[in-house]
């Protein structure tokens, strides 16, 4: 890129002068970090005191300091503004947990937990890596840190980052970055601010120092421009824009998905599957390219979105028909405007975050101070009082001992036996030989050496409970562990700055993700059973349409931490609380095997060392169980078959002998009937009677 010089001049001396505003607060840096590493230099006190370093420093600003440091990084949490977008909230949050697993967040809150209380603020610098690419994916998020020292601020403006017109920061960076980064070859230049890499101080060759200034444009968005010493390296008026190569010939895009038509030499169709050649348009041959800003993309392809509906690639669209003049033609059939149906491509604008990537961590709030309050202003006069006393304590003790007073003319002969030989010469001078310890009285001085270290810590709101000490004021474990949670509650504005930051910083992430990620991410969570669930976070997810047709993104979301990640990264408490749940039966029955598989589940996903072999060890339990219970109702519904079976045959025999009997009974009764009326005949026979004829 050609130099502006113009523009060049305007940035190095928007540089100089806020700089210059801000010389105060860079000076104390240097001192603060000093004192963290331990200095001896002594402030004079005393008028006539020579000493100016001390002989032994107990460091209390690193102890201080040291207390305060938090391991835990505060998790996501993001809330959907409507009901419909609650899963998509879920998406963001498991997409920037993997993020926090992907990205070295470990090393930078370590580095930002003693930048925070030494300078009062750190920074984060949020960007796209569009050099970063795999064989499916283009550009990843990085984000690192930046030492106040690195960050010039506008002066005046100390409310925020956001109200700013400019900012300004200072990246060590190689020669080498700087070529592959912008293709400009910087060999020639020297590094002009070698501090700031936070060293000794001193120039390396490979080194450059790079200046990046972020402005806020005339339409809103956030400019871009980049120099070293005298060479600009990158002026971009919306650098969050949408940039596409294209080709300077044909327009088309370089990588589209669009198949080249052109015909052949010999007439054939084009072969699509010939490798094309790098740098070459495959449209029109041309091997110019050019980088344009993009508000619209235009689909070449329909988009499938994750709930399986699909954006079309093209719209139809209806408008009246005119003719040359502008008028509306009228269908002469229906006496109605005509209408003209075309089909064209689906555009898509392009989103942008439109903000600053510099994220602020503040330590303590205060009016009026850009990075906040220092935990070592308000001890260093604590810090140099400790080193002034240690130092006259050991003078003290250096300088007593024992002192022995003899004659003049006495003679004490030396060696290496133990019995000594003296000689006073005589014997009336025998009374002047004695020995005299002295001991220089440092109790006082001790007193007032705790005196001091009880200051400092107070200041900062640090108690014994709270360091993990002996608290002699905390008579039980109950009061001790008061005191801690009063300790912790003076510190509790610190977590909540702290939070506040990486709340910012999830959302710029997030905003990021919006607006360059083309292609589906995988993203990786657990459900409530522990397992293992894998799902994407695609950006057209977040693609909606108006009543009126038109698209736009759905960013509408509420980042925060989660106020109870403190007690989820601490996996011992989080392990001893779900014993407890388990043996109060929050679970349920703690006999119960389900109950077990519950409770082993959680210890599991707390990372509790073999718990997942008890968890599979007991599922196996489980399954071996319900299959005895299988078997065991088999068995039983096949005796109960059984048994229904004999009851039915049982009855069925019943019935046949209830209905034998019944016939035999009605045989008899035929029998004795017949039997009856013979002997009724027989009867009236003798007698002649009716039937004596017969």
């Amino acid at each position: 890129m050609k130099t502006d010089n113009e523009k060049l001049r305007k940035w190095q001396d928007r540089l100089s002068t806020n700089e210059a505003a801000y010389q105060n607060e860079l000076n104390k840096m240097g001192e603060r970090e000093s004192l963290y590493k331990g200095d001896r230099k002594l402030k004079q006190i005393v008028k006539g005191d020579m000493k100016t370093e001390a002989v032994h420093v107990r460091n209390i600003v690193a102890e201080l300091i040291e207390a305060q440091v938090e391991s835990a990084i505060p998790q996501p949490k993001v809330t959907a503004r409507y009901k419909k977008d609650e899963h998509k909230a879920k998406i963001i949050e498991d997409m920037l947990r993997n993020e926090i697993d992907r990205l070295p967040f470990e090393y930078m809150n370590d580095m930002a937990e003693r930048t925070v209380p030494l300078q009062g603020a750190t920074f984060y610098l949020v960007e796209w890596d569009n050099t970063k690419r795999t064989h499916t994916t283009i550009g990843e998020l990085t984000v690192s840190t930046m030492h106040p020292r690195n960050v010039i601020p506008q002066a005046g403006v100390y409310t925020g980052i956001e109200d700013m017109d400019y900012i300004i920061l200072k990246v060590p960076q190689t020669k080498e970055f700087i070529r592959r980064r912008y293709g400009v070859d910087v060999n020639d230049e020297g590094e002009s601010e070698p501090q700031v890499r936070g060293d000794d101080g001193n120039q390396a060759d490979d080194m450059v120092t790079q200046y990046v200034a972020y402005y806020r444009n005339d339409n809103g968005g956030i400019g871009k421009y980049s120099w070293v010493n005298d060479v600009q390296l990158e002026d971009m008026e919306d650098y969050q824009a949408r940039r596409l190569r294209r080709c300077k010939k044909c327009g088309m895009v370089e990588n589209a998905d669009i198949q080249p038509m052109e015909a052949t030499t010999d007439g054939m169709a084009p072969d699509t599957e010939k490798p094309r050649k790098a740098g070459v348009c495959p449209f029109c041959g041309s091997s110019s390219w050019e980088e344009t800003e993009e508000e619209f993309e235009e689909l070449t392809h329909d988009i499938k979105r994750s709930d399986g509906k699909v954006i079309p690639a093209m719209q139809i669209t209806q408008a009246p028909m005119t003719d040359e003049l502008g008028e509306t033609i009228i269908d002469p059939l229906t006496m109605l405007p005509a209408i003209l149906t075309t089909q064209e491509p689906t555009r898509i604008p392009f989103y942008k975050p439109d903000i600053y990537p510099v994220i602020q961590q503040k330590s303590v709030s205060v009016y009026g101070m850009f990075n906040g309050d220092s935990d070592v202003d308000k001890i260093k006069d604590q810090q140099n009082t400790t080193n002034r006393l240690s130092s006259k304590i050991i003078d003290k003790l250096l300088k007593s001992g024992s002192y022995i007073t003899l004659p003049d003319d006495a003679y004490i002969e030396t060696g290496a036996e133990d019995m000594k030989i003296i000689r006073p010469g005589d014997p009336a001078k025998k009374a002047l030989i004695d020995v005299y310890d002295l001991q220089g009285n440092t109790q006082q001085d001790m007193a007032y050496l705790q005196e001091v270290y009880e200051e400092a810590r107070q200041v900062i709101g640090i108690t014994d409970s709270f360091q993990g000490r002996r608290d002699a004021t905390a008579t039980s474990g109950k009061a001790k562990e008061f005191a801690a949670a009063q300790s912790a509650g003076r510190l509790e504005s610190k977590r909540r700055m702290k939070d506040a930051a990486y709340a910012a910083m999830y959302e710029a992430m997030f905003k990021f993700k919006l607006a360059y990620t083309d292609e589906p991410r995988p993203v990786v969570s657990q459900d409530n059973h522990g397992q293992t669930v894998y799902e994407e976070f695609n950006k057209y997810d977040f693609l909606e349409q108006d009543e009126a047709g038109e698209w736009y993104w759905n960013d509408q979301f509420l980042f925060s931490c989660d106020s109870s990640s403190s007690l989820a990264n601490n996996r011992e408490a989080m392990w001893q609380e779900t014993r407890l749940n388990l043996q109060t039966g929050a679970f349920g029955d703690p006999t119960n095997i389900n109950t077990l598989i519950l409770f082993w589940t959680k210890m599991a996903m707390l990372h509790y060392p073999g718990a997942e072999d008890t968890l599979s060890y007991l599922k196996e339990m489980l399954q071996q169980q319900q299959q005895m219970q299988m078997m065991q109702m088999q068995q039983q519904a096949a005796i109960a078959q059984q048994q229904q079976q004999l009851q039915r045959e049982q009855m069925a025999r019943q019935q046949q002998m209830q209905g034998a009997a019944i016939q035999a009974a009605r045989q008899d009764a035929r029998r004795d009937a017949q039997a009856a009326r013979f002997a009724d005949i027989q009867s009236q026979q003798k007698g002649g009677g009716q039937y004596g004829a017969v």
